[in-house]
C-alpha cells in the first residue's frame, strides 16, 4: 500500500495541532509537510517544515506539490489583527483560497478545510460572510475531493487565552442538548479526527460536514 504525503496549514492552532499529532501516529503517512509563517520547530523524522510566504503563489505551490492531501486549518481573530478587516481577510480568506489554488495546480487530489458553522457568502456578519466566500471560491476549483468542516464552538485549550470563549466552553457543554445540532460545541480533537476519517474515505466532489456529519465520521472510523 502506497504511503502518503500530506500538508498541514495551521498546524499551531487547536485543530491543526491535533491533526499533526494524529497524522504522526498514522503508519500510512510517509511525510507531513508543515507550511508556517515562522519556523517554530526544525524538521523531524517524517516532518518537513516550510517557512512560507503565504502571499506568494509560487511559494505555496512549491510547498504543496507532491502532496496527496492538504489540510487547511488556518485562522485568526479580530483581537490579533486589532480589528483590521483587511488584515483579517488576508489570513482567513487569502491563505485558504491561495492554498486551494496551489493544490489544484499541483494536482492534489484532496483538500480538507476548516470553515465555520453559519458560513454564508451573503451574510451581513463579516466573519460568516468571509467563511462563506472562501467556501464559494474553493467549490469552483477542480480538486477531485473537497471536504469542508463547519464546527461551532470549539472545546479545548488554545495557546492564547480568550475570555469569552473560555466562559462559553464552561457554560455550553451542560446545555448542549438544548442547542440545534449544527451549533453544538465540539472538541477540536474530534474535528481533527473527523477530518482524517474523511481523508481516508476520499469522497469525490464537494462535501460539507456539520456537527452531526462529523460525529458520524467518528463512529465509522
Amino acid at each position: 500500500m502506497k504511503k502518503l504525503t500530506v500538508t498541514i496549514i495551521g498546524s499551531t492552532g487547536m485543530i491543526g495541532g491535533h491533526l499533526l499529532d494524529l497524522l504522526e501516529k498514522d503508519p500510512g503517512i510517509a511525510m507531513i509537510r508543515l507550511l508556517v509563517r515562522r519556523s517554530a520547530v526544525p524538521d523531524q523524522d517524517r516532518i518537513e517544515v516550510f517557512k512560507t510566504d503565504f502571499s506568494d503563489p509560487s511559494a505555496l505551490f512549491n510547498g504543496i506539490k507532491g502532496s496527496d492531501a492538504v489540510f487547511c486549518a488556518v485562522g485568526t481573530t479580530s483581537r490579533k489583527v486589532k480589528g483590521d478587516k483587511i488584515a483579517y481577510r488576508k489570513v482567513d480568506y487569502d491563505i485558504p483560497v491561495q492554498a486551494a489554488r496551489a493544490a489544484e495546480d499541483a494536482g492534489v487530489t484532496q483538500f480538507l478545510l476548516v470553515s465555520s458553522v453559519g458560513a454564508d457568502s451573503h451574510s451581513k456578519i463579516f466573519y460568516s460572510r468571509l467563511k462563506g466566500e472562501v467556501e464559494a471560491e474553493i467549490s469552483q476549483m477542480q480538486i477531485p475531493s473537497v471536504s469542508v468542516f463547519r464546527p461551532s464552538l470549539l472545546l479545548g485549550k488554545r495557546a492564547e487565552f480568550r475570555l469569552g470563549e473560555r466562559i462559553a466552553q464552561v457554560m455550553m457543554p451542560p446545555l448542549s442538548f438544548l442547542v440545534p445540532s449544527n451549533f453544538k460545541p465540539i472538541h477540536a480533537g474530534e474535528v481533527a479526527r473527523a477530518m482524517i476519517a474523511a481523508f481516508k474515505r476520499s469522497i469525490p466532489g464537494y462535501t460539507l460536514y456539520h456537527y452531526r456529519e462529523m460525529q458520524h465520521l467518528l463512529k465509522i472510523q
